[in-house]
């Protein structure tokens, strides 16, 4: 069973050019199998104010074992001083399980 073995990280950013540069240093370091990145628009509050604004989200795909390592990989070459790393666990076929586990160290 292939339950819960695989995870997503959801990763906004400010500009896909911000999210292609994480992702690409999580794939040379063979920590995710690799990721999803579209635009969103996000409303917050922000210093007493709602803000309204057009933000990037990366979904990196990675196995359970491997999340820790990940997110604080990308706590540390995010360029948002809090930035936004939430863990979503995932159930995959297989197939595409281990395609994910064959392409990380």
């Amino acid at each position: 069973m292939t339950m819960n073995k695989m995870v997503f990280l959801y990763i906004t950013n400010e500009s896909a050019k911000e999210a292609k540069k994480i992702v690409r240093h999580l794939l040379e370091k063979r920590m995710i199998g690799c990721a999803n990145i579209f635009p969103v628009n996000a409303m917050y509050w922000w210093e007493g104010k709602i803000a309204d604004e057009t933000e990037v989200v990366l979904i990196a795909k990675t196995t359970k074992e491997n999340f820790e390592r990940v997110r604080d990989e990308i706590a540390k070459i995010h360029p948002f001083d809090t930035p936004c790393i939430i863990k979503l666990e995932a159930d995959p076929n297989e197939k595409y399980l281990q395609w994910i586990k064959s392409e990380l160290k």
